[in-house]
């Protein structure tokens, strides 16, 4: 096989090994609009592939069912009418087995076609692959969202064994870039693959600034709920403290207070927080609070990929294989990939000079730079090899359902 179609297979296999243990009514439930059923992030990820390489660029191919594509495309409006986001738990058919085959058929038909792709046409299939990492990321936030509201609270996989993680100490602050820097997809240290948002590479005025050298931590987050943090409104933005008292929201998301004191449901199931991991599952809102308390706030996204340019992605704590997948103590600092997914203080925008592709396939970000907050650095569950400095994540300010959290920067006089 060539380096496509090996690329191909491994990014498959993988969705396939982090699907395997659910049943089909695990893959079927969808526990909030925001959500997808794990069966639907099967079948549209080879949706993409069928419909922007196999229809679009194979001569005689036609649709595995001609009435899928109305199931799962999701948002590209020049692919025609869709079945809302809101109702794909509704999908009770096709069945997970049918969704499997649907795979293995697409699979062979992209085995078959992928040797005489031109060049073009192969940098859509590496777009498609990229588009699937992103999907194992969701596939892996969604399914724990349905667990979660299960009274059984059952592990996906078990949790793994192994010797305690003492307590990082106190962080330390690195002083930023100051001045001019370029920023933007061009600094990903030779990988040739970025989203279209990440571009263009540009000019920032960075301002004399120093930024965390690590993560915050659970004990962090314990001494802010101590502190009375979520009670003080001096500390919240008026939308984050109007969210925070409609949701009576009191810890981040997925912890639950007991006699033996705070615990987190994760993919392997209920645990004790632990005090040297990340804290993970926080929102915007959350997170700003937090950063008003500690006497600091977010980073920029340009003061963030300024100070991570220089860092490794593939040293992070990144999604290798199924199984305990969490956030973990760090082991060096700095540390700037992996673990959690770190909100900064910028807004979801284009870049000077940013174009949308023509065709569906232009639909993939521009069309959401409305109203989100950029997230950096990766997480637990963010495939490796898929992350680098340039990539920009975003989300609304109240999501949390994501492996997201958070570090510190500060101004100097």
């Amino acid at each position: 096989m060539g380096a496509a179609q090996d690329r191909y297979h491994s990014v498959r296999k993988l969705t396939g090994d982090l699907a395997n243990p659910l049943s089909d009514a695990d893959a079927t439930i969808q526990s909030m609009p925001d959500a997808s059923p794990a069966k639907w992030h099967l079948a549209h990820t080879t949706w993409f592939f069928e419909t922007f390489i196999l229809r679009d660029h194979v001569p005689g191919y036609r649709h595995y069912r001609a009435d899928w594509p109305f199931l799962f495309n999701s948002y590209y409006e020049a692919e025609g009418a869709r079945l809302a986001r809101a109702a794909r738990g509704m999908l009770s058919r096709p069945s997970l087995a049918d969704i499997l085959d649907y795979r293995a058929a697409v699979d062979a038909a992209m085995d078959r076609a992928i040797g005489q792709l031109s060049p073009q046409v192969l940098a859509l299939v590496d777009l498609g692959c990229q588009h699937e990492q992103q999907h194992q990321e969701l596939l892996l936030t969604d399914i724990l969202h349905a667990f979660s509201l299960n009274p059984l609270e059952d592990a996906l996989w078990p949790r793994e064994s192994g010797a305690p993680h003492g307590q990082p100490g106190p962080l330390s602050w690195l002083d930023g870039k100051e001045g001019l820097v370029e920023i933007g997809a061009g600094t990903t240290g030779g990988r040739e693959f970025a989203f279209d948002c990440e571009g263009p590479r540009h000019t920032a005025l960075l301002h004399s600034h120093q930024i965390a050298d690590r993560q915050v931590t659970n004990a962090d987050w314990l001494a802010f709920m101590a502190d009375g943090g979520y009670d003080d409104p001096r500390l919240w933005l008026s939308d984050g403290w109007a969210w925070r008292q409609a949701n009576d929201i009191q810890a981040p998301l997925y912890w639950a207070d007991g006699e033996n004191g705070w615990t987190s449901f994760a993919l392997s199931g209920r645990n004790p927080v632990d005090p040297a991991a990340p804290v993970c599952h926080v929102s915007f809102y959350e997170a700003d609070a937090f950063a008003t308390w500690a006497g600091a706030r977010l980073p920029t996204e340009a003061e963030w990929e300024a100070a991570a340019a220089q860092h490794d992605p593939d040293r992070g704590n990144l999604l290798d294989r199924a199984g305990d997948i969490r956030p973990r103590p760090a082991q060096d600092a700095p540390s700037f990939f992996g673990d959690v997914w770190e909100w900064t203080g910028s807004a979801f925008r284009p870049y000077p000079g940013f174009r949308a592709a023509d065709g569906a396939i232009g639909e993939y970000n521009g069309k959401f730079m409305s109203g989100q907050c950029v997230l950096r650095g990766g997480s637990c569950a963010t495939p490796r090899g898929h992350m680098r400095a340039s990539y920009r994540n975003f989300f609304y300010p109240h999501h949390r359902w994501q492996f997201m959290g958070l570090r510190l920067a500060r101004d100097m006089a």
